[in-house]
């Protein structure tokens, strides 16, 4: 167990370690470079105004992208195109600028955002040099992409393909920078030729002229050395991005070898738990036949109950038919039962008639008594007074 602990922790390790190589081999193949390719002057067309401006362009072949500026000594870019490898950059067979002189000087950048732009250079030339060394750019765009995807894999040979691409587009480059210093040479030579008319149709000399002459070839001159310096900064950093991409081919190898030796370890860790997995295998399905086993004892037994159930269920229909009968019976006496009372009932009132008529018969009858009562008691009285009568009439005859 603890030699297991041992190997995990360590194989921990070597995927941190390999994590981190390959995120190093990442930052370098994606790093930005502040440095241009190709720079010059393009005419573009407006996205909101659709009107022509000139603007200086600046190409990044590392990013892929491209910066314009309103001029050349602006510190900031006015924006910026990106486009990748799967980007559509053409020459355009069609003079969407309108004047004579753009005939074939016309390209289009179709970019991922699904965003078009139109751009016109100096001379056909000029054009061409501009979409080659962009369709280089893309080719080294590409070479990056399938680098970084293939680190886990063969990343040697993706990285020699970078390479390649990074020295192709290089010298497409710089082959392409001299058509556009000619191309910058023809517009300055027409701008020049434009100042010298202007000024030979003024009262001015000859002097002023050539003066003004050697002022524009003084800043033409300027401007190829700055150029100049500007493209052997660009290739001092290609070579150092080259050694470094080197490098990395060298950490991607590396990275290589230790994810082959983890996925030996993984290989032989899965091995082990193959094994503890068929052991567990067998176990459950000795249970699973013990466990089939007590299911047909339930089902036995479950069927046993549904018998049970059927005969307590037919004892209760009997039951049920009993109860109704007795219901109905229990019905017919409540019905009888309310006959009766209605019966006794109007014998009640019948007897309470009887009674009342009996009372006052009775009450009648002792009125009648006491009145015949007085009757006699008075018949009496009158006889006692008529005897007494008699009988002082009898005394006072008799002398």
């Amino acid at each position: 167990m603890a030699s297991n602990g041992a190997s995990a922790e360590q194989s921990q390790e070597r995927a941190a370690d390999v994590d981190w190589n390959l995120e190093k081999i990442k930052r370098r193949l994606t790093s930005t470079s502040d440095k241009t390719l190709l720079q010059g002057p393009l005419l573009k067309r407006s996205y909101t105004l659709k009107k022509w401006n000139e603007r200086w362009v600046i190409l990044d072949p590392i990013t892929g992208r491209m910066e314009y500026k309103v001029r050349r000594n602006e510190p900031s870019a006015r924006g910026i195109i990106e486009f990748d490898d799967s980007s559509t950059i053409t020459l355009s067979p069609v003079n969407f600028h309108g004047l004579p002189k753009y005939d074939g000087c016309c390209f289009y950048i179709g970019t991922p955002s699904r965003k078009d732009y139109l751009f016109v250079a100096e001379t056909p030339g000029a054009a061409r040099a501009w979409v080659s060394t962009l369709q280089a750019t893309q080719l080294v765009l590409r070479a990056h992409k399938e680098a970084v995807n293939a680190l886990s894999g063969d990343g040697s040979s993706k990285f020699g393909t970078l390479a390649a691409a990074i020295s192709a587009a290089n010298s497409t480059a710089l082959e392409c920078s001299k058509e556009i210093e000619a191309a910058m040479q023809i517009s300055m030579r027409n701008a020049l030729g434009v100042t010298t008319n202007t000024i030979i149709e003024g009262p001015l000399d000859d002097f002023t002229i050539m003066k003004e002459t050697l002022r524009v070839k003084d800043e033409e001159l300027q401007n190829l050395a700055h150029d100049i310096r500007a493209r052997d900064s660009t290739i001092k950093d290609l070579a150092g991005k080259l050694s470094d991409t080197a490098e990395a081919a060298e950490s991607a190898a590396s990275a290589v070898r230790t994810i082959d030796q983890q996925r030996k370890m993984t290989l032989s860790e899965i091995g082990r738990l193959t094994q503890v997995y068929e052991e567990q295998l067998d176990s459950l399905k000795l249970k699973l036949k013990e466990s089939e086993e007590m299911a047909l004892a339930l089902d036995r037994e479950r069927e046993e109950l549904i018998k049970q159930r059927d005969a307590a269920l037919q004892e209760a229909e009997l039951l049920l038919s009993e109860l109704a009968k007795a219901r109905e019976h229990a019905s017919a006496l409540e019905a009888a039962l309310l006959k009766e009372n209605e019966k006794a009932r109007v014998a009640e009132a019948e007897t309470r008639a009887r009674e009342k008529e009996a009372e006052q018969k009775e009450s009648e009858s002792v009125k009648d008594k006491q009145e015949f009562l007085a009757y006699v008691n008075g018949l009496q009285a009158e006889l006692q007074r008529f005897t007494i009568s008699l009988s002082s009439t009898f005394i006072s005859v008799k002398p």
